[in-house]
């Protein structure tokens, strides 16, 4: 087997997004500003980009200009990592978050996380490390 080429700039890779697609950008843009507290980094007007951590960004995209349609099945979940997931499902329920499960521990991959749904349906997934 050949060895593949070297990264151009050493592997740097500066951001990292991942983009979801919304029938209701203002909806979804609501949601992640206001309630998870995700800053906008970069507004490109049908599409803007919010970090949730350094180098972690999601990308929201209005469906009618994005390269993908949004669709009613999401087999795709964002994770995010907090330092205590029950003041995280407290604040949450708090907020009337659709979807919202209790937390729960799984010793098996070490974390105790919950589950909510944007509004249009991702998941989401709130963990912290068991301690």
């Amino acid at each position: 087997m050949s060895q593949a080429p070297e990264r151009p700039d050493g592997g740097t890779v500066t951001k990292a997004i991942t983009f979801f697609y919304y029938v209701d950008l203002a909806r979804a843009f609501d949601f992640y500003t206001r309630i998870m507290g995700f800053p906008l980094e970069i507004d490109q007007g049908w599409s803007k980009i919010l970090r949730i951590a350094d180098h972690a960004y999601v990308g929201l995209v209005d469906e009618s200009r994005g390269m993908h349609r949004a669709h009613p099945v999401k087999p795709v979940q964002l994770c995010i990592r907090v330092p205590d997931v029950d003041a995280w499902h407290r604040y949450l329920a708090a907020c009337n978050a659709s979807g919202l499960t209790q937390p729960r521990d799984s010793a098996s991959l070490g974390i105790r996380a919950f589950v909510l749904e944007d509004p249009e349906g991702y998941q989401m997934e709130v963990q912290s490390a068991l301690r």
